[in-house]
């Protein structure tokens, strides 16, 4: 069994100083590859890349929010720059500036901020990082949501900017396969071991902790998923055993479906 199926690999992991990304990135790292983690500042992102180096000495940080169109390119520029190229992108990040809502409390204003802070920065590292994969080819996973595939009260622009993400991934893996680069998605549900866990249930948010507590309840296997068995399978997307795995969305929901409840 090969224990470093990522070694000589490059990978950009957008968003990972907590949460799902930072699981992603320190399995990434395990599995053999050079990392640059990403974070909007460096109170965030020089403890998180101290833990990493405790792991691996192949390991990189470069700031800057990853929504921002001119900062987004920088980042790739100076990842890139590293090695000379990169192998494996992971989109993650992304914290929504407005929190799950009705839409009849939504003012316009909400709409746009909800949708920009959260589609925008899923989908600008690619662009930016897309120069950089053509010529050896790679992979590119984009982290979405399950409430894409099902409505959720709360969550129709979450949802939207999630079925988005989707149809990005399915149109991106055809546009992407001449140059060998393989698009996909992992969809996730409420997770635990994340920033969106404590705010939902440290009391801030009463419409989001009434909403995901009754969510919870739900879980065929009696618990949500965890941010580090999301990172397993982003890890998988990563590797060669997904070698023929492309334009696909994986939900890591613990068998749980939204329909009906």
């Amino acid at each position: 069994m090969n224990t470093a199926p990522l070694q000589g690999k490059v990978a950009l992991v957008t968003g990972s100083t907590g949460g799902v990304g930072y699981y992603v990135a320190e399995k990434l790292l395990r599995d053999g590859a050079t990392l640059i983690l990403n974070s909007r500042t460096a109170k965030s992102g020089e403890p998180a890349l101290a833990k990493m180096k405790e792991i691996s000495p192949n390991v990189h940080l470069v700031l800057g929010d990853c929504g921002e169109k001119d900062v987004v390119l920088r980042v790739a520029k100076e990842a890139a720059a590293i090695t000379g190229h990169i192998d494996i992108l992971v989109s993650s990040g992304a914290q929504g500036r407005v929190p799950p809502k009705p839409f009849a409390d939504m003012a316009l204003d909400d709409i746009v901020e909800a949708y920009q802070s959260r589609f925008f920065p899923r989908i600008f590292p690619v662009s930016a990082a897309l120069p950089y994969m053509r010529e050896k080819g790679g992979c590119v996973v984009l982290i979405g949501t399950d409430a894409a595939r099902h409505p959720t009260p709360g969550e129709s622009v979450v949802g939207a900017v999630g079925a988005g993400v989707i149809l990005m991934t399915k149109a991106l893996a055809k546009e992407f396969s001449r140059w060998n680069i393989r698009v996909n998605s992992v969809s996730m549900t409420l997770t635990s071991d994340t920033p969106s866990w404590d705010r939902i249930f440290g009391g801030e948010a009463q419409f989001q902790s009434k909403l995901f507590t009754k969510l919870s309840e739900k879980f065929p296997s009696g618990r949500p998923p965890s941010a580090e068995e999301v990172a397993r399978v982003v890890a998988f997307l990563a590797t060669d055993e997904s070698a023929q795995v492309t334009g696909q969305t994986i939900s890591v929901n613990g068998g749980l479906s939204f329909g009906g409840w």
